[in-house]
């Protein structure tokens, strides 16, 4: 089976792996005790997230070290870069309404009080 950084992402304990290992190399056993489950579900994240490419794993004696390939992310990146485009157009086009509204508001207070000071 084939497998991408699509995959790698889709499971909510690998997305948590891989956010653990943004910060720095962590091995089995340390990724295993923040998670409620066993070491050896754990494990099966970790051989996928490898099969994905965007973990590697370096032995040293019994252990084994993660170290998160950060590169092989980017085609996640790339493929939401249109949907970011595309918020951050709705984005800024909610800030061009709120400041008409805002402005619109300003006007009529400032028209209203000028009117009471007439009377």
């Amino acid at each position: 089976m084939r497998r991408d950084a699509f995959q790698a992402i889709a499971d909510p304990t690998r997305r948590s792996i891989l956010m653990s290992l943004t910060g720095e190399t962590q091995n089995v056993n340390a990724l295993a005790e923040k998670f409620d489950m066993t070491r050896q579900a754990v494990s099966l994240h970790v051989k996928i997230l490898q099969q994905c490419g965007v973990i590697t794993i370096r032995k040293e004696g019994r252990e084994r070290f993660c170290n998160l390939r950060v590169q092989k992310l980017t085609e996640v990146a790339d493929w939401l870069e249109p949907f970011r485009k595309l918020w951050e157009t709705r984005f800024d086009q909610l800030d061009d309404l709120l400041l008409q509204m805002q402005t619109n508001q300003k006007k009529k207070n400032s028209d209203l009080s000028n009117s009471k000071k007439r009377n």
